[in-house]
């Protein structure tokens, strides 16, 4: 198993197919979370300064591990 620097690992998670993926899985899964977590507050219409933040890291949660795998299996399959 060889060592991956940050450099290579960026470039892979930058990748189009690898982005494309993510933000795919984060707009899917993170509206599934966001209508089960805070359908309360969306159908109250009451956003605080809690809900500012915690919806956009509803979606950008999926969009980190989708990356993280695909990077991870990319990297595993040059390996191989």
């Amino acid at each position: 198993m060889r060592t991956v620097v940050l450099v290579e690992w960026l470039q892979i998670a930058l990748r189009r197919d690898v982005v494309v993926r993510g933000v795919k899985v984060g707009l899917i899964v993170g509206t599934i979370l966001t209508a089960i977590n805070h359908r309360d507050l969306i159908l109250g219409g009451i956003f605080d300064a809690a809900s500012a933040w915690k919806i956009p890291l509803t979606y950008l949660v999926p969009y980190c591990v989708s990356t993280y795998a695909g990077v991870s299996a990319i990297i595993a399959e040059q390996d191989s």
